[in-house]
């Protein structure tokens, strides 16, 4: 068995027949990852953080159906979801808007997969500003109301601010998670960095695919270490003299 032959330079070999190069086949695969996981994020954050106060508030029919919306989406398989999204949702629709979706839509795949991928992490988000609320002590809450602040008041000024500099560093985890579970994307065609990866190293395979997979998991691990020094520097930035982060007191 031959001693294996490593090529680095391999990325920049122009691919057969096409007129590029395997490098920018990377380049447009990253930049559809990063786009898909901060969509994804944005709406994670928004939603997940309305979805986790709910859990919270006294009303039974709202704290149930938030928390039936949580187990709904963080117990059904990513992938799974996605195509019941791309492939299902449109024929169930009605005609026109089912056609629409196959048809019209611009970049249908793209936006699938950050609202399908934003709707699954928002769950877990949910769970990390739920447990940041619940974390705090029942005197902070009590002191708002005494204050003369509304129920809704006293979250958005009293509990909120609290709760979210307790959970950055889960958040910080979820934040990571976006971008390795865009990599899923690839089930409905969706050209992000794995998607090119793997037809790099499949039907256009270069004589050295290892090097194509060795850089693009280091251009993951850039990625995620990335989020984890800018989420370190927010935390930092907002933390509160007297709590650990985390949640601990």
């Amino acid at each position: 068995m031959g001693q294996y032959q490593w090529n680095w330079a391999v990325i920049f070999e122009e691919v057969y027949g096409t007129g590029e190069y395997y490098y920018q086949w990377l380049i447009t695969g990253l930049g559809w990852t990063v786009a898909t996981a901060l969509c994804a994020w944005v709406l994670a954050l928004a939603l997940g953080s309305l979805i986790g106060t709910l859990r919270t508030v006294p009303n039974k029919w709202l704290s149930g159906l938030a928390t039936a919306y949580v187990e709904l989406f963080r117990n059904i398989p990513l992938i799974v979801q996605l195509f019941l999204w791309f492939f299902v949702l449109p024929e169930l629709l009605p005609k026109a808007a089912g056609n629409w979706m196959k048809q019209d839509m611009p970049m249908p795949e793209f936006i699938t997969a950050a609202i399908g991928l934003g709707l699954f992490t928002s769950a877990r988000v949910a769970e990390q500003v739920r447990t940041g609320i619940m974390t705090l002590s029942t005197g902070q809450k009590n002191a708002g109301l005494a204050m003369g602040f509304t129920l809704p008041q006293t979250y958005r000024y009293v509990l909120l601010p609290m709760a979210f500099r307790i959970i950055i560093p889960p958040l910080t985890s979820e934040f990571m998670n976006v971008f390795k579970n865009s990599a899923v994307a690839l089930a409905i065609g969706l050209t992000e960095l794995t998607f090119q990866m793997r037809q790099i190293t499949g039907e256009y395979a270069p004589a050295n695919p290892i090097e194509v997979m060795t850089i693009v998991s280091v251009i993951y691990l850039i990625l995620a270490f990335s989020v984890n020094r800018l989420m370190a520097l927010i935390e930092r930035r907002t933390q509160v003299p007297g709590y650990i982060s985390g949640g601990g007191k």
